[in-house]
């Protein structure tokens, strides 16, 4: 009992997890403080170099090395081969390049201008740029993911989304509110782009925000269990973000 009172006193000052009601919609809203617990990626075990596909599977790794999995989130969007279909970064290490494919918005939603990179520099500073904004800045990141579309750009709504929209899904997004603190938002029913994107303006205060992924989008928080899809929606993943400690469950 006391090591898990010591778990969840730490989980309470590294991440803040909190259901948000907006504009009648309710959202799983998590926030990491970097300068208590960092945030990483992950992809593959590297010991066996398969993915991790499953927020268990990387919960029951860490288990296994003596870390307790704190917050968990899916990266971002991948290909058919399973394979994130942009940007990558883990631990320094550049495993999928910047993709600057400007395609047909109908493609599907990465292609959607502008998409964006949410990244995690060696100083343990965070950050969301554009894709375009990020390749300029030429600054390496030692944790990054690219997805899209981009739902905010400085403080402006992308003015691809239409505000009575139609399109409903349940989504996922992240922005760095400050360099030290990220905000992860999920959907608990499905919604549409402008109305993600108010939230991370109206509701949680930040002037970039990226989109990471719909309809399998799922959070998991230590001693709170998931939040987002529907677990029967839930594909295998290519990018889990984590926050792990190094206290044993």
């Amino acid at each position: 009992m006391l090591a898990g009172a010591s778990g969840c006193s730490r989980q309470a000052q590294a991440v803040d997890s909190e259901e948000v009601t907006f504009e009648s919609q309710t959202f799983r809203v998590v926030s990491v403080d970097l300068q208590r617990e960092p945030l990483s990626l992950h992809w593959k075990d590297p010991e066996s170099g398969q993915p991790y596909a499953t927020i268990e599977s990387l919960r029951q790794w860490g288990m296994a090395h003596d870390r307790r999995l704190l917050f968990a989130a899916n990266a971002g969007i991948y290909d058919r081969q399973f394979a994130p279909l942009g940007l990558y970064v883990e631990d320094s290490r550049t495993v999928v390049p910047l993709n600057l494919f400007k395609g047909n918005p109908a493609a599907g939603n990465f292609s959607i201008q502008p998409n964006g990179v949410f990244a995690v520099y060696p100083d343990g500073h965070a950050a969301v740029r554009t894709s375009t904004d990020f390749k300029a800045d030429a600054r390496p990141a030692r944790w990054a993911t690219q997805s899209g579309p981009m739902l905010l750009v400085d403080g402006q709504i992308n003015d691809r989304f239409v505000d009575d929209s139609s399109s409903l899904k349940w989504r996922s997004g992240v922005c760095a509110k400050t360099p030290r603190r990220v905000v992860f938002a999920v959907s608990e029913s499905p919604v549409n782009f402008h109305t993600f994107a108010r939230l991370f303006r109206d509701e949680l205060g930040c002037r970039d925000a990226l989109y990471l992924d719909g309809t399998i989008s799922q959070f998991y928080v230590d001693g709170e269990g998931y939040a987002g899809a529907p677990t029967f929606m839930v594909k295998p993943y290519a990018g889990i973000f984590a926050v792990f400690t190094t206290a044993k469950p």
